[in-house]
């Protein structure tokens, strides 16, 4: 059973573990060590490409592979439930897994878990707290000085910082999420971190590889709750601002009029994971003939066709399982603010739902499954609708 199902998990202990040289460095010691004692078979984690202008996704079962190797890493290029997804789509698989992926990765894997599309039954979920991530656009302008200005935010102790992408600013889901093993950066000396177990297969690793986890965590939790909070202010602003953007089919026609119909929004987020989208079929592919039709019908047709179209059947596809990874800002050529119109979308359609995406295997999608008292409701409602007429 995966960490996400056991919902009464209340971590009280972490282990306190001391940084040599750097937080990078130190926790990727914990895997090599963690790889020779057969703990896990492989490592799943974003490796800097022989460019070194970006980062991919590698399984590693070979310590020596971890030279450039990066547990944090300053970009996004590809979200990690995607990759996650790759190698556990068709099985759980018999080997034992190790993935580290920032809180919103760990939670689209949720979902798509939900969805079938990750299974995680022999994957061991890791994550950290997450300072955000810098933009892929101004990251490539200069790796060197990407690299350098991330370091910063933990040799400083830099949070909220205004170089992260507006998504991460925002973000009051930074720190642990239902993973087993979390990475507790804030909150403690200098020259430590807790390693904190937050399941039952997470004490089963620190046991296994004689760790004991007698510290407490008061301290962490309290700076967690800080920045918790000056982010939650920064998500009402934000949400302020947007709103307007949004608010009515003609600011809506307004807001995506720069959309030039790439689809890259769709091709990176991890809850769109159709083999075939709609908007990508033959379906939607209209004769020349066609086209004329509807130009004469309007008096003048755009192209690309239905960017509106496009863009609301994906927030009402999946609105309620956004985690807010802002994967499709990062892509947008136009440089439309996707991911906070999306984050805000989602926002009340997961309140609207009482639903957190990502809080808990268990907890299944709203509109995948039913309640009786819920149906009981549609039937009110259907009633209702037709003694009116």
């Amino acid at each position: 059973m995966n960490t996400a199902e056991n919902e009464s998990y209340n971590p009280k202990k972490g282990a306190m573990i001391s940084i040599k040289d750097s937080i990078k460095k130190t926790i990727l010691s914990f895997f090599k060590e963690a790889l020779e004692k057969k703990i896990f078979d492989a490592v799943l984690i974003p490796v800097k490409v022989p460019a070194g202008d970006s980062y991919t996704w590698i399984l590693i079962e070979d310590v020596s592979l971890f030279k450039d190797a990066a547990p944090i890493e300053p970009v996004m290029p590809v979200q990690g439930a995607n990759a996650l997804s790759s190698l556990t789509r068709k099985g759980k698989g018999n080997l034992k897994i190790a993935a580290i992926m920032r809180p919103c990765e760990i939670r689209a894997a949720i979902e798509l878990a939900k969805l079938e599309q990750v299974h995680l039954e022999n994957v061991f979920l890791f994550s950290f707290d997450c300072p955000g991530a810098l933009p892929l656009s101004d990251y490539v302008q200069n790796p060197k000085k990407g690299e350098e200005l991330f370091e910063s935010f933990f040799t400083e102790n830099k949070w909220n910082e205004k170089s992260t992408k507006p998504i991460c600013r925002m973000c009051d889901n930074f720190s642990i999420p239902n993973c087993d093993l979390h990475f507790g950066i804030l909150g403690t000396e200098k020259d430590n971190f807790l390693l904190i177990p937050n399941s039952i297969k997470g004490e089963g690793v620190l046991n296994e590889m004689g760790i004991a986890f007698k510290n407490d965590l008061s301290e962490w939790k309290k700076k967690v709750n800080e920045i918790k909070k000056e982010k939650e202010k920064i998500k009402k602003e934000t949400y302020h601002n947007i709103q307007p953007m949004v608010k009515g089919l003609d600011n809506l026609v307004q807001t995506f009029a720069k959309c030039i119909g790439c689809h890259n929004c769709m091709s990176v987020c991890p809850i769109c994971y159709c083999r075939q989208c709609y908007f990508d079929s033959e379906v939607s592919k209209f004769t020349s003939d066609n086209y004329l039709l509807r130009a004469e019908k309007r008096g003048a047709i755009r192209f690309p066709t239905d960017i509106i179209l496009f863009q609301s059947g994906r927030m009402s596809h999946m609105s309620l399982s956004c985690v807010s990874c802002g994967m499709c800002e990062d892509v947008c050529p136009a440089s439309i603010p996707v991911a906070q119109i999306f984050s805000y979308v989602a926002d009340k359609t997961q309140k609207a739902f009482e639903y957190q995406p990502g809080r808990n295997i268990g907890e299944p999608l709203p509109l995948k499954e039913y309640k009786e008292e819920e149906l009981q409701e549609l039937k009110k409602l259907v009633n209702d609708s037709v003694s009116q007429e």
